[in-house]
C-alpha cells in the first residue's frame, strides 16, 4: 500500500494545476456570468493537452493512463470551477467509459476518437419526470425493428442537453419489469425526432447546460446499442461506479479549491490589528476543513486504486461519493463564513463553490441513496423500497 504519487503523476498534476489556474480562471468567470458552456477553442486545447482521454485506451486516441491519473487532473480543474472541469468529467469518468467498456467495436471507433480530439462532447441521459432515484421506473422505450432501433420518451435533468453532440440514453429495451428490461443506446444530436426543452435555471453549475430531451420516433441504427437489456442495467451501474468517483472528485475540487483560497485569505485579512489566522477559532476551522478534504481524497483514490483499470465497487465508490458530497457542502460553507462579506460576494467566486458543491450531492445518485447503497453492500442484498 503506497499513498504517494509517482513522479509521473506529480508532473501530470502540476501541468493540470498550472494550466487550469492560469488559463481557465478567467474563462470560468465568463462561463459563470454568461451561463455559457466551455467555448470550442478550449475543448480543442483540452484535447491537445490530452485531458479528454487520460484513462482512455491509446487505440482510441487516449493516453492510456489510470483512473487515478484522470481523477488527479479532474480535481485540479474542479478547483477552478465545475463548469471548466465538466468536459474532463464526461470524457474520462462519464458515459464514454461505458461506451469503452461495453459498446461494440464499430461504435467505439465511431465515438471515442472524436471525443479525445475535442470534436465531440457526449452526455448521459438517465432521469425522467417520474424516474430519478427510482431509476428502474423509467419508461423511455427503445424498440428494435429489424436493423433499426426506434426511441420514444422524455428525459429530464440531462446535463449537456442541447449542447452535447451525442447522448448515451438509458431506456427500456424489453417488457421485462424493473432493471431487467433496461439497456442503453447512443443517439446523435442531429437525429430526426429529437428536441430539447428550455434551459434549466439551476442554483449552481452555470456553464453546464441542463434541459429536458424529447424523443419522438427517433430512429437509430441497431449498432448504436451500447448495452442490451437482460443484464445490461447491471453493467451500466458498474460503469456508474466510476462516475461516482468522478462526482466525488468534483465535490472534492470545490472543497480543496475553497480551502486553498481561504488559507491565503486568512493570512492576508487583518482584524483587531493582526491576520485573522492568528485567532484560534480560525485555526481550528482550517484544521477541520483540511481533515475533511484529505479524508475525501483518500476514500476516492482507494475506490479507484482497488479497481485497478476496471470499475470500482459500489461500496467503495458510494462511500467516497457520499462522504465527499457532504464534506464539500460543509467545507465550502465554512470558507464563505471565514471570508465574511467577501465570501458572500459573487465577485470573489467563493459563494459559487458553495452552490456548485450542493449540486453534486443531488446529481449521480443523492446522498441518501448512496447511504442505502452502502448498507446494501454491507449486508449483501438490495432493499425493496416499494414495500
Amino acid at each position: 500500500m503506497d499513498f504517494s504519487l509517482t513522479s509521473e503523476q506529480k508532473e501530470l498534476q502540476k501541468v493540470a494545476r498550472e494550466f487550469s489556474q492560469k488559463e481557465m480562471t478567467p474563462v470560468a468567470k465568463e462561463m459563470e456570468q454568461n451561463r455559457s458552456p466551455l467555448p470550442e477553442k478550449w475543448m480543442k486545447k483540452y484535447a491537445e493537452m490530452g485531458f479528454l482521454g487520460i484513462n482512455i485506451d491509446s487505440q482510441y486516441g487516449g493516453l492510456g493512463l489510470s483512473n487515478i491519473d484522470a481523477l488527479l487532473v479532474l480535481e485540479e480543474f474542479a478547483k477552478v470551477s465545475s463548469a471548466v472541469a465538466w468536459p474532463i468529467f464526461e470524457s474520462n469518468v462519464g458515459p464514454i467509459k461505458a461506451v469503452e467498456h461495453f459498446a461494440n467495436e464499430k461504435l467505439k471507433e465511431k465515438i471515442i476518437p472524436d471525443v479525445c480530439k475535442g470534436n465531440l462532447f457526449v452526455a448521459v441521459s438517465m432521469s425522467e419526470p417520474n424516474a430519478g432515484s427510482a431509476l428502474t421506473d423509467l419508461i423511455t422505450k427503445a424498440e428494435i425493428k429489424g436493423e433499426k432501433v426506434v426511441l420514444n420518451g422524455t428525459k429530464r435533468w440531462c446535463s449537456g442537453a442541447g449542447h452535447a453532440g451525442g447522448y448515451v440514453v438509458y431506456c427500456r429495451m424489453s417488457d421485462e419489469p424493473g432493471s431487467k428490461g433496461i439497456g442503453a443506446v447512443y443517439v446523435e444530436k442531429e437525429t430526426s425526432g429529437i428536441s430539447f426543452g428550455e434551459p434549466e435555471q439551476l442554483m449552481g453549475w452555470n456553464g453546464i447546460p441542463s434541459a429536458d430531451i424529447f424523443f419522438d420516433n427517433v430512429e437509430i441504427p441497431k449498432e448504436n446499442i451500447v448495452v442490451e437489456a437482460n443484464g445490461g442495467f447491471k453493467k451500466l451501474m458498474e460503469a456508474f461506479d466510476l462516475e461516482r468517483c468522478g462526482n466525488a472528485t468534483m465535490s472534492l475540487g470545490q472543497a480543496s479549491g475553497a480551502l486553498e483560497e481561504v488559507l491565503q485569505y486568512v493570512q492576508e485579512r487583518e482584524q483587531f490589528g493582526k491576520p485573522i489566522v492568528e485567532f484560534q477559532a480560525v485555526q481550528i476551522k482550517l484544521a477541520e476543513m483540511a481533515m475533511q478534504t484529505e479524508a475525501a481524497r483518500l476514500l476516492i483514490h482507494r475506490a479507484a486504486h482497488n479497481a485497478a483499470e476496471g470499475l470500482p465497487s459500489i461500496f467503495e465508490s458510494s462511500v467516497g461519493k457520499c462522504f465527499s458530497n457532504e464534506m464539500a457542502r460543509e467545507v465550502t460553507g465554512a470558507a464563505v463564513q471565514l471570508m465574511g462579506g467577501y465570501g458572500f460576494n459573487k465577485e470573489y467566486q467563493m459563494e459559487r463553490r458553495l452552490r456548485d458543491a450542493w449540486g453534486w450531492g443531488i446529481a449521480g445518485g443523492t446522498i441518501d441513496i448512496q447511504k442505502i447503497n452502502i448498507t446494501s453492500a454491507m449486508v449483501g442484498r438490495r432493499f425493496n423500497q416499494r414495500k
